[in-house]
Parts: structure tokens; C-alpha cells; sequence
């Protein structure tokens, strides 16, 4: 089934030169987890802004074509009833925390969708119980790390469960440790709830052995898409300047040309294709 369906899109803000996206089409299936990557201002936030309805219904422009939610026009939708199907992390969780204490956060998004207290309440619990965050319920979210702040962030879109969470550059302000925890955490969300993840990410070491597909955008439209083996070694994918995986890279300069099975995605992939290929290599002499 299509969780999204993106048709001829382009848009142009309001005031620029330039076209953010040009000529989109795409579809992402209900329950894939998908990685969008590319060089600053190729529109990847542009394209995430579509897709949950911020463009056309709060930024001002030119919009050509069209983007369906689960088969719901989304320029002709409110973005509250938008709401209930795609769900939005921001890049700064900062930006998005607004309430004195997390349960009010937490709170916020199901409230909003006026649904009964005693149902707010189960999405309160359910969501902090999902992300590991109960005990912080009652703190405020400025006495937060990042690393908590942006597990708030993303509770807080869960409590609403929406069938699609899409994800704008959520570790880019984090440590290592954190945007390790962040990742991990959406794969397991994944697994469990089943939803659709959209990801724009830049910490590809730590992120494309987890998702389905990777989508490379460049100029404002979609260069590749496909599986992030097949995608992610191309040399117009590296000259972007994507962070491809230094494993990807070490197979293509040790192995230039020469089969080792599906290029990896992790150095524990590669240390086993090497020894593979060695001992067979052995067995032949």
C-alpha cells in the first residue's frame, strides 16, 4: 500500500530565484523506512515540508503537482487533519518543545486533536513508556540533554500516532552518543509500531545498514533512488559530497572492479567478506 505519493511536484518559495524542487515523483510504501540524502540546500527540508502539509499551508510559493498521504490530497487538507496520518521531528528540538514539563508536551499534539482526557492520558503514558522517558515527566524540557530533548520531541509526535514519521536532520546537534541512541531508537520504533520512517540524516555510518532505501536529491530533484548498497557506492552519489561509509569506500579501493558480494554496509560485513574471499581464495591454490 502507498503511504505517500509525490506527482510532478515543484515549489518555489515565495521571493527566491530559484526552484527549492523540481519535478518530483516518488512513492514510499506503508511500513518502509527510507533515507533521504544529498548536499546542503538540494531540498531535502523542502520535500519534508510537503510531505506533512507545512508547504503549501504555511510557507508561501509557487506549488506545481501534487503529494497524497494515504491516498489524502494534501494541499486541499488542513494540517490538523494531516496530523493524524504524518507526524514531523524538527532538526532542532528546541524549536519544537514548547510546554513547561514533558508530560504537558507529551500532551500537547492529543489534546489538540480533541481527543477524551482519559484517552490523552493512555497516549501520555504509552508514548513515554515507548521511548524509555518516564521518569523525565516531569521535567522541564530546558533542564534536558539534547539527546532527551529530542526523545521528547519525537513522544510527543508519537502520542498523536500518525502512520508516518518523518525526520529532518534529528542528530545533527547531538554527540555521537546521543545520535547513536536517537538511530537506534527509530529503527526499534520501526520494528515494533510498524510505521513509516522518513529520515534526512547525515551520519550514514551509523544510519544505511538500517533502512530499506536511500533517495539522493540534488538541485531541488531525486538523482537516485534505490537500495543504500547499490545507491551509495555510485561515484556521483560520493562527488555530492554524501558521507558515504568509509567501508564502502576501503571496498572500492581495495577491491576496484572485483566482486565480493553485495558491497557493506558495516566494517563487521567487510572483515567477513575478506576472510571469505580469502579462504576461498586458500582452498583454490
Amino acid at each position: 500500500m502507498k503511504a505517500i505519493e509525490v506527482k510532478n511536484l515543484s515549489f518555489k518559495y515565495r521571493g527566491a530565484d530559484e526552484w527549492a524542487l523540481k519535478d518530483i515523483n516518488l512513492e514510499i510504501g506503508e511500513g518502509e523506512f527510507v533515507l533521504i540524502v544529498g548536499p546542503t540546500g538540494c531540498g531535502k527540508s523542502t520535500l519534508c515540508r510537503c510531505l506533512n502539509g507545512l508547504i503549501p499551508h504555511f510557507y508561501e510559493g509557487e506549488y506545481v503537482g501534487d503529494v497524497y498521504v494515504y491516498g489524502i490530497r494534501v494541499r486541499e487538507t488542513p494540517t490538523h487533519v494531516l496530523a493524524r496520518y504524518v507526524g514531523m521531528v524538527f532538526q532542532e528540538p528546541e524549536d519544537q518543545l514548547i510546554m513547561t514539563n514533558v508530560e504537558r508536551e507529551v500532551a500537547f499534539g492529543p489534546e489538540n486533536l480533541g481527543l477524551p482526557r482519559e484517552e490523552v492520558i493512555r497516549r501520555i503514558d504509552w508514548a513515554l513508556e515507548v521511548l524509555g522517558i518516564k521518569h523525565l515527566r516531569e521535567r522541564a524540557p530546558y533542564e534536558l540533554s539534547g539527546g532527551e530533548q529530542q526523545k521528547v520531541a519525537i513522544a510527543s509526535i508519537l502520542a498523536m500516532k500518525p502512520k508516518i514519521l518523518i525526520l529532518d536532520e534529528p542528530t545533527s546537534s547531538l554527540d555521537p552518543s546521543s545520535a547513536k541512541e536517537v538511530l537506534d531508537l527509530l529503527t526499534e520504533l520501526r520494528e515494533e509500531l510498524k510505521v513509516t520512517i522518513v529520515l534526512v540524516e547525515h551520519r550514514l555510518e551509523l544510519i544505511a545498514s538500517r533502512v530499506d532505501r536511500v533517495i539522493v536529491m540534488d538541485h531541488g530533484r531525486v538523482v537516485d533512488d534505490g537500495d543504500p548498497r547499490e545507491v551509495l557506492i555510485k561515484d556521483h552519489v560520493v562527488k555530492l559530497g554524501v558521507g558515504v561509509p568509509k567501508v564502502l569506500r576501503a571496498y572500492k579501493r581495495l577491491w576496484p572492479g572485483k566482486a565480493l558480494g553485495r558491497p557493506p554496509l558495516t566494517p563487521g560485513e567487510f572483515v567477513r567478506q575478506v576472510v571469505n574471499t580469502y579462504e576461498e581464495m586458500r582452498d583454490k591454490s
